[in-house]
């Protein structure tokens, strides 16, 4: 089969229906290589995450779905389809579950020699459950992160703020344009050129540079002047934050987001090109990883010294402070975590990330939909913010997509909304409606969403599964459980979901059921950890008798 792959887009379908045509076009949109970071390894992104385990799954699923009946319900094993069984028009039609292993052998070594033997894939987050957008997907959640850090360090502005931060990648790029979006300046280091080159072109970043000294410069031009800018600066990132100390250069705001959470793929060591890394990494893994695990410690000791000389700082969920304390630095958490510190109120009135998806291929299906959005939510100043500033920088790639943080209300409105515009034939084709991983109960992650639970639950990976059972039995198109995602194996548990709006009374009645149990886990699950407001929000919704 040809190693390019991309989304059908248009009225005409080849599977049974448009539920399960919509969950093909998603699948081929996250290895799209326009969408996907490495399309023809099928690489999705975050180091080496997967939509499916090697060609021969691709073919697999491909054919799978094209065949697949409307009462039936295909099973995917880390990337590769199972099998398939009768079950019920409103069951799902997908199950997915990767990268799942038994907690005393979840671990990388134990994963990677599953890897090797063609038994598993990483499947990350949304790479997996096949919802990935590219960056779009999780600008937002950046958006909202730099905007709390705002509102409770800056008064509600990050102008005339410097942020030093590093990675390009597929999450990390979201990053720069994040700052910019709120009037600050961004400092973000990336190792690979052809990455910046890539940001540089789709707006992310405003300018490129080689030299720290180059980027110090502009960047308090830019400061002083209360002008935002995004300055790229080509480098590794362990070396610069400390070459910034050496030069007394102190931002405001400090954060990382490699992908460390991949050790093996996804951070590059002290002293490295990235294809000497590449290189090293095959003749001698061992030296490899000593050289990976002094850069760490490196690397986390100056975020550290920021911290000590009054910058703002934290990490941005890569797992950077577990790794770096693996490796023998002891102070790694001496750094919070950015989900507790400024995501959690968000979880605990159920706002998260909800995403459409414009299965027909046509960008102007999206803009109805912002439309309907800017026009129903307009109480929402940060819904409006949003819209209106990715309407005006934010390029479609692949299937155009949309990213929205709505709370509990306006999902199941959006959802309703959403569903009659199809129904009506103001779009041209059905919608498929999913999210981020990254919410209140959808991720148990002690070292990122859950991290410093209230009741110390932090570790408790019920909620994530009882999300997926409920999403399963509320009639989710598709519906996936998976381990390790953005913070690596063994470090998390998480579930994804996906509900196709065809315009039908059933899918009415699913995205009712389900844009009201998915964000309801998330005020439940902090309600029970003890947080007040959340049980305010469950008080005042009556979750009970919905």
């Amino acid at each position: 089969m040809s190693n390019v792959l991309i989304s059908p887009t248009g009225p005409e379908i080849s599977c049974q229906n448009w539920e399960i045509e919509g969950l093909l076009r998603l699948f081929l949109n996250s290895i799209d290589p326009r969408v996907a970071e490495s399309s023809k390894d099928l690489i999705v992104y975050g180091g080496r995450g997967k939509a499916a385990r090697n060609y021969e799954a691709v073919q697999a699923i491909i054919d799978e779905l094209q065949n697949l009946a409307t009462d039936e319900t295909l099973l995917i094993q880390s990337g590769k389809p199972v099998g398939k069984f009768k079950t019920y028009e409103s069951s799902p039609r997908i199950v997915n579950a990767s990268s799942v292993l038994v907690p005393h052998w979840s671990t990388d070594n134990y994963f990677s020699e599953l890897i090797d033997k063609g038994l598993m894939m990483y499947g990350q987050s949304t790479a997996a459950s096949w919802a990935y957008i590219g960056v779009q997907g999780v600008l937002q959640g950046t958006f909202e992160t730099m905007g709390e850090i705002a509102r409770k360090h800056f008064n509600h502005t990050l102008q005339g703020k410097i942020v030093l931060t590093s990675g390009l990648g597929g999450m990390s790029a979201a990053q720069p344009l994040s700052v910019t979006m709120h009037g600050g300046v961004c400092i973000v280091v990336e190792i690979s050129e052809e990455k910046i080159d890539q940001r540089l072109k789709n707006n992310y970043c405003d300018i490129k540079v080689n030299t720290l000294e180059e980027a110090i410069v502009l960047a308090k031009e830019a400061a002083n002047a209360k002008k935002p800018l995004a300055i790229a600066l080509i480098g590794n990132v362990s070396e610069v934050y400390r070459e910034a100390l050496k030069a007394n250069f102190i931002p405001d705001i400090v954060t990382d987001q490699t992908s460390a959470h991949d050790l093996h793929m996804g951070y590059i060591p002290n002293g490295l090109s990235l294809v000497q890394a590449e290189t090293l990494r095959k003749k001698n893994t061992a030296h490899y990883y000593e050289l990976i695990k002094e850069s760490l410690i490196l690397h986390v000791e100056a975020m550290v010294n920021f911290k000590e000389r009054g910058a703002i700082v934290f990490e941005y969920g890569n797992n950077l402070r577990n790794q770096a304390y693996q490796a023998g630095y002891e102070q790694a958490f001496q750094l919070p975590g950015f989900a507790s510190d400024y995501l959690r109120p968000l979880y605990c009135e159920g706002r998260g990330p909800c995403r459409w998806i414009a299965l027909s291929g046509n960008p102007e299906d999206i803009y109805k939909i912002d439309e309907i959005v800017l026009e129903t939510f307009n109480h929402d100043k940060r819904v409006a913010r949003w819209i209106q500033f990715v309407q005006e920088k934010i390029f479609f790639n692949g299937l155009p997509a949309r990213t929205c943080w709505l709370d509990y209300e306006e999902r199941e409105q959006i959802g309703a909304l959403i569903n009659e515009m199809v129904k009506s034939g103001e779009l041209s084709a059905p919608i498929a409606i999913t999210r981020d991983h990254s919410e209140g109960s959808t991720m148990a992650a002690p070292f990122r969403e859950t991290e410093n639970m209230l009741d110390g639950s932090d570790v408790v990976a019920d909620w994530p599964i009882l999300n997926a059972m409920l999403n399963a039995s509320a009639g989710a198109s598709m519906v996936s459980i998976q381990n390790g995602g953005g913070v690596g194996i063994g470090n998390s548990v998480h579930s994804g979901m996906t509900v196709i709006a065809d315009g039908s009374d059933e899918a009415s009645e699913r995205l009712r059921k389900i844009l009201v149990v998915d964000p309801g886990m998330s005020i439940i699950r902090h309600a029970d950890a003890g947080y007040e407001q959340a049980k305010k929000a469950l008080d005042k919704i009556k979750l009970g008798k919905r």
